[in-house]
């Protein structure tokens, strides 16, 4: 560990996550290039690179900045959010499950969107708001359920249990609509990158940065909140406030990713563990946890566009296959430990 000086501050930094993250952005930039010169419409890398450069011809300059690089950037923005708000509700939870995924906020979102679009018959901007809509109210019943304890097994068995209820309310508002409504909220729980442009990707990014801050200030209180809630309390963490915090960002966060793009399956689950055991280290770990999930899901798209080509398999559906393998493997690991 190195100690950086600023003036009469001084901060201790670790090497290996920083070079840890160094790497994963290193990785990001070259599966983003990758990715852009995917699609009906070929490129070289070389082309990508001028065109990005302000070279390159007309239909290069529309087919990289306004169709490819919107997708590849809004990958890294909504794997990020995802990674980040992972990180907080394993941190939250005190357990390596409590993933949004799992604990029903991702499932929430989506049951608000599917009352947007069926009942509704809302467009884009309005399934958009029914996803956050759903993330929040999710949130409010779970905390009921909770009585405000929001901390070990009993937030994950709540959100377990909130979840199946919502899977089950999600197939009976599709079984009972129409059939053209029904094959566009279909369309849009399979969790795509397709077809969305800057001011999605801007909005994303908006939400993390402004979201990010209480992030990375609640990350060093639920660190301490490991070592039990009465340990914290005893040297000065607020658990209360910290937990109603994190608790809300993370919510939000969800509510973001998932009205951007549809429901993303297990990047939140995966990004903060893989983060964890690549940097060395116990906390939250943000910043790492939102980087991989940003090359996770970049790498889920494009092995989505590469898998069947010229067929493309979503976003969402490449990161579920690979996830529940994942999951699977983390089941059978913990048995084997006897956790």
């Amino acid at each position: 560990m190195h100690t950086l000086v600023l003036g009469s501050a001084s901060i201790r930094v670790r090497p290996r996550p920083v070079l840890v993250v160094a790497g994963l952005l290193v990785l990001a930039v070259l599966l983003g290039a990758v990715a852009m010169t995917l699609g009906d419409y070929p490129l070289p890398l070389s082309g990508v690179v001028d065109t990005l450069l302000g070279s390159g011809t007309r239909a290069q300059r529309f087919v990289v900045l306004e169709l490819r690089a919107p997708r590849v950037v809004l990958a890294l923005v909504v794997g990020a959010t995802l990674g980040v708000a992972g990180a907080v509700f394993q941190s939250l939870a005190r357990n390596s499950l409590a993933s949004p995924d799992l604990l029903g906020f991702t499932t929430g979102a989506a049951s608000g969107a599917l009352v947007a679009i069926v009942v509704f018959g809302a467009g884009a901007l309005g399934t958009a708001t029914g996803a956050v809509v759903g993330t929040v109210v999710t949130a409010g019943v779970a905390l009921a359920l909770l009585g405000g304890a929001t901390g070990g097994y009993r937030l994950v068995l709540v959100g377990i249990g909130l979840n199946a209820i919502l899977i089950a309310l999600n197939n009976f508002l599709i079984l009972r609509s129409e059939l053209s409504v029904a094959a566009a909220a279909q369309t849009w729980l399979v969790g795509d990158l397709n077809g969305r442009d800057w001011t999605t990707v801007v909005t994303v990014a908006v939400g993390l940065l402004v979201l990010g801050v209480p992030a990375l200030a609640v990350s060093r209180r639920l660190d301490l909140l490991g070592m039990g809630d009465e340990a914290a309390g005893s040297i000065g963490v607020p658990v209360v406030s910290t937990r109603l915090v994190a608790l809300v960002v993370g919510v939000v966060l969800v509510g973001f990713a998932t009205a951007a793009v549809g429901p993303i399956a297990f990047v939140a689950l995966a990004a903060p563990q893989l983060a964890r055991r690549l940097t060395g280290t116990t906390g939250p770990g943000m910043v790492a946890a939102g980087v991989l999930g940003g090359v996770l899901l970049l790498a889920g798209d494009v092995l989505g566009q590469r898998l069947a080509a010229p067929a493309q398999y979503p976003a969402g559906t490449m990161t579920a296959a690979i996830g529940g393998l994942y999951l699977v493997w983390l089941l059978a690991r913990e048995w084997r430990a006897g956790r």
